[in-house]
C-alpha cells in the first residue's frame, strides 16, 4: 500500500516548513507511523535549494526535542502535486504561487496548514526569517498544534484506506 504523503511549503524552506516537517516526522514516529507516513517539505522559490534550515530553526526546534539537521531545502515542483496526497501551505504567498504550479485536477490537495489547527485560531504561519527569538518560538506554538490535528486528520485517512 502506498504511504499517505505530506509536503509543507513556505517560501525558501529554510525556515516555518521544515520545522513542520520535523515536528510532524517526530509525531508520526511517536505513534508508531512512520511506516504509513511520508513527509517532505519544499519551498515555493529556490533561494536557499540544498541548504540545511536556518540555523535559528534548528535551534529552537532542538530546544523542544526536534532535529532538523537532516533536512534540506528544495523548491516545490508542478510534480509534487501528484505525488503527495496534501500540500499545506504556511501563508496566502505561498497558496499563491503553489496554486499557480499545481497540475489540473491536483487543487483539492492544496491547503493552509494552519486549517488544522486544535487550539489557535492563526490564518497564518509567519515568517521569522526576519524577526527576533520569540518568531521562531511562535511558529513553534503554531507547528506544534497544526501537526496535532494533522495527525489526527491523517490517521483517519488511514484508517479509510484500511
Amino acid at each position: 500500500m502506498k504511504p499517505y504523503a505530506v509536503l509543507f511549503v513556505c517560501m525558501g524552506n529554510i525556515c516555518r516548513s521544515p520545522t513542520a516537517h520535523g515536528v510532524f516526522r517526530h509525531q508520526l514516529l511517536e505513534r508508531g507511523l512512520s511506516a504509513r507516513v511520508e513527509v517532505d517539505s519544499a519551498g515555493t522559490h529556490g533561494y536557499h535549494a540544498g541548504r540545511p534550515p536556518d540555523e535559528r530553526s534548528q535551534v529552537h526546534a532542538a530546544q523542544r526535542g526536534y532535529d532538523l539537521s537532516d533536512l534540506r531545502a528544495r523548491q516545490l515542483l508542478p510534480r509534487d502535486f501528484e505525488r503527495y496526497d496534501l500540500v499545506l501551505v504556511m501563508d496566502q504567498d505561498n497558496h499563491e504561487h503553489a496554486r499557480e504550479l499545481c497540475p489540473p485536477g491536483h487543487l483539492h490537495k492544496l491547503r493552509r496548514f494552519t486549517e488544522f489547527c486544535l487550539q489557535r485560531t492563526a490564518q497564518v504561519v509567519p515568517d521569522p526569517y526576519y524577526g527576533g527569538e520569540q518568531g521562531f518560538e511562535q511558529v513553534l506554538d503554531l507547528v506544534e498544534d497544526a501537526c496535532a490535528g494533522l495527525l489526527a486528520h491523517v490517521q483517519t485517512q488511514l484508517e479509510a484506506q484500511g
